[in-house]
């Protein structure tokens, strides 16, 4: 996988990628490094409506749990000095590729569909708090990657393999690309 730059200002620094992919392990990292504040979109989306995405998806339906996603996405992106981690379907909407990539510097961490697999096997939020969106096993992971890769192309200003390099070092190097756009 390449990087790839574009740049832009702003105190906002937002992470995009598939689950699982590790926005919520590096964004607080640099947050801390930059002295921003750090913000999960998904957290933040359950606590203000006091439910789980699984719930949501399951009683609500997708279309709905989309729509508050964007206005969680528009919402928080009035704050300054933060780091966002989002959803990883937030790009499945045209207006959130676009606010976002206005928004600030986002951030595509990217990881195969392998190693996806691998750590939702492991990651105990993806059974009890998520949509079951990888029924299909690697299989799916991989068709619903395909899809949304020119998604993330498009909203990214960086795009950033999270494969091997420990969380920390991603955070520093995150951090160095973002500074040279401030």
């Amino acid at each position: 996988m390449k990087e790839q730059t574009c740049s832009t200002k702003s105190s906002r620094l937002i992470l995009i990628g598939y689950r699982c992919c590790g926005k919520t392990t590096i964004a607080p990292l640099i947050a801390q490094k930059l002295g921003f504040t750090f913000w999960d979109a998904d957290r933040y989306l359950e606590q203000k409506w006091g439910r789980t995405i699984q719930d949501i998806f399951q009683n609500e339906g997708e279309s709905q749990f989309r729509q508050w996603e964007s206005e969680v996405i528009q919402e928080l992106c009035q704050k300054q000095e933060i780091v966002l981690a989002t959803g990883g379907g937030v790009i499945i909407r045209e207006e959130n590729r676009r606010f976002l990539k206005n928004a600030g510097f986002v951030v595509w961490l990217q990881a195969e569909a392998v190693t996806l697999w691998n750590r939702m096997q492991n990651d105990p939020q993806t059974m009890t708090q998520r949509p079951n969106l990888a029924q299909g096993g690697l299989a799916e992971i991989e068709q619903i990657l395909t899809k949304r890769t020119l998604w993330y192309q498009e909203t990214c200003h960086l795009a950033i393999s999270a494969e091997l390099d420990w969380p920390e070092i991603l955070a520093d190097r995150i951090v160095k690309a973002w500074s040279q756009y401030i």
